[in-house]
């Protein structure tokens, strides 16, 4: 997925990594400053130039690559059977959309999104299906726009429910606790959740946990899917109590007794 992409797939909050780069520049000018007027101090602003390009650097590669990875990582754990109905909840241009996609040829992958390209540069419904069309899962693809905190679909819907980087910018603790409390509600009992993301993590287990979710887990999406040197990405998993449905065989769909 990491290496052999057909798509494009932006960069997420495009305005960040911009912010980090001319935070250098603008250092850089102030220690040149420096180096004229005062000598040694200089080392303080080129130091800062430093850490803002180590920043963005580390940014770019998360939303290039990095995250691409972490995924890979993140999908394989859940051992699909290829048959499952998932939500990817902010699914933007379709990175973690699609790579589900391709792990599920007898089932289907949701994606709810509002498509603010603040969120992620070229955002759009068509930059998305156009991405699943490249990678040739569009049949087995279907996107909607709802918000995440009131999503369209009754209770016990999807068998898994994904998300990445995306209710971090929900900007009150209770609408974001509202969009999790909703991931929750539309997994079938012994569905599973994935959300990966930057901050506010700590919330969602609680949320999580008042929702009556099982297994619960907070870890470190590892050093390729931090977003800077101090925004980390954090991975929290759940199970919604209860049995899994077992899947309908062949015979009994055709109507064979």
């Amino acid at each position: 997925m990491a290496n052999d992409r057909k798509a494009s797939y932006g960069i997420d909050a495009p305005s960040a990594p911009v912010g980090m780069i001319l935070g250098a520049i603008a250092l850089i000018g102030v220690g040149i400053g420096f180096v004229i007027m005062a000598g040694w101090w200089a080392a303080f602003p080129f130091a800062g130039a430093a850490f803002e390009i180590a920043q963005a650097v580390s940014y770019l590669y998360a939303t290039k690559k990095g995250k691409f990875l972490a995924w890979e990582r993140l999908l394989d754990r859940l051992e699909l059977r290829g048959d499952e109905q998932i939500l990817d909840a902010g699914c933007g241009r379709g990175m973690v959309l699609i790579a589900a996609a391709k792990r599920v040829p007898e089932g289907k992958v949701t994606g709810v999104d509002l498509w603010r390209t603040k969120d992620q540069s070229g955002n759009a419904e068509s930059a998305t299906m156009a991405n699943a069309e490249a990678e040739g899962v569009a049949d087995r693809v279907e996107l909607r726009t709802a918000d995440l905190r009131e999503l369209p679909w009754k209770k016990a819907r999807f068998d898994v429910v994904l998300s990445a980087a995306v209710f971090h910018n929900l900007k009150g603790a209770e609408e974001r606790k509202a969009a999790v409390t909703e991931a929750a509600r539309v997994l079938k009992p012994g569905g599973k959740l994935v959300i990966a993301d930057i901050g506010r993590t700590k919330e969602y287990v609680e949320a999580l946990t008042e929702a009556g979710l099982e297994n619960i887990t907070r870890s470190s999406g590892g050093l390729g899917y931090n977003y800077g040197l101090i925004m980390q990405s954090m991975v929290v998993t759940a199970t919604q109590p209860g049995k899994p449905a077992q899947p309908v065989k062949a015979s009994k769909r055709a109507g064979a007794s």
